[in-house]
């Protein structure tokens, strides 16, 4: 038995509000095929499974039962026949860098600093003090917009704080600093790894980006999900029906019906069959054509077994 070997997955119990489900919608896997993107609110489809008590789940009644989420494909979204590329990640908050500043008390940090006025409404509880712990940021193009590929940073703590001025060497500029507060203010501090320079280069001082940058906040309490989900018209059980279910023909009015798999033998689809033979060259064709809703209930499989 090895020693010193550690698990270092967890089953995630993140709230519905911190997931955001995007779907890719493509009519088939052709090339050609345009594909349609959009999202849904994952409150709408959703839902986390609860313990049900020591007797049921095996934990408390209510909590979250870590990993289990059931997932409900609502017919209005999913109605078309396709493939559907469901995408589900943390969500996304997208905001803006309002200064890189450093603290009074202590010259050597340097961190974010975020105006709540500037945070999605339904997002702010999420910027209450050490909320954001282990928090991505991720950062946009100044120039053009597009996200920085493969460059983020992960936040290691965030506090209210307040402006207070402070004299540089020329005493005839002043540059703000930041100072922590226990009072509720629209500033949040926020500090980051890595920030600080290697022992081998004080110089290079990592870039944690610059006042008015567009940046993209993610936590990171589970990893990305895709699924990949096809419509169509039969699965396995209707297959089944037309291989393994009963089924009975009428020979003497060509009508061939096939029953469900449940032991009510409900008609589940009925056919014509019949013959047509080709007047100019005489040859001779069996038919199988669909009846649709035209159901002769007579064809009942009870019905024709009580004979």
């Amino acid at each position: 038995m090895a020693l010193g070997a550690y698990g270092i997955k967890r089953p995630a119990d993140v709230k519905v509000e911190d997931v955001q489900i995007i779907v890719h919608e493509q009519r088939d896997r052709d090339s050609s095929s345009i594909p349609t993107v959009y999202e849904i609110a994952a409150t709408t489809v959703l839902t986390p499974i609860l313990h049900t008590g020591p007797t049921g789940t095996g934990g408390p009644a209510g909590e979250i039962l870590g990993g289990l989420y059931d997932l409900q494909l609502p017919s209005a979204v999913f109605a078309n026949k396709g493939i559907y590329t469901v995408y589900i990640r943390p969500v996304e908050i997208r905001t803006t860098i309002l200064d890189c500043g450093i603290l009074s008390s202590l010259p050597n940090v340097k961190g974010l600093v975020f105006d709540l006025n500037t945070i999605p409404t339904q997002y702010r509880n999420r910027f209450s003090p050490m909320d954001l712990v282990g928090y991505r940021i991720e950062y946009l193009d100044s120039d053009s917009g597009a996200k920085i590929n493969n460059f983020f940073r992960i936040v290691t703590s965030n506090f209210y704080c307040e402006t207070v001025a402070q004299n540089n060497t020329n005493p005839t500029q002043t540059s703000p600093r930041y100072v922590y507060t226990n009072a509720r203010t629209n500033l949040i501090y926020c500090t980051l790894t890595p920030t600080s320079a290697p022992s081998n280069n004080p110089n290079a001082i990592p870039f944690i980006g610059q006042p008015g940058q567009s940046v993209i906040i993610t936590n990171t309490y589970f990893n990305p999900i895709v699924l990949d989900i096809e419509m169509v018209d039969h699965d396995f059980e209707t297959l089944a029906i037309a291989l393994y279910g009963n089924q009975a023909k009428s020979v003497d009015s060509g009508i061939y019906t096939l029953y469900d798999l449940t032991g009510a033998n409900n008609i589940y689809m009925q056919y014509d069959l019949y013959e047509v033979r080709d007047q100019f060259n005489g040859q001779l064709f069996e038919i199988k054509q669909n009846r649709g809703n035209n159901i002769d209930f007579s064809q009942m499989f009870g019905t024709i077994t009580n004979f």
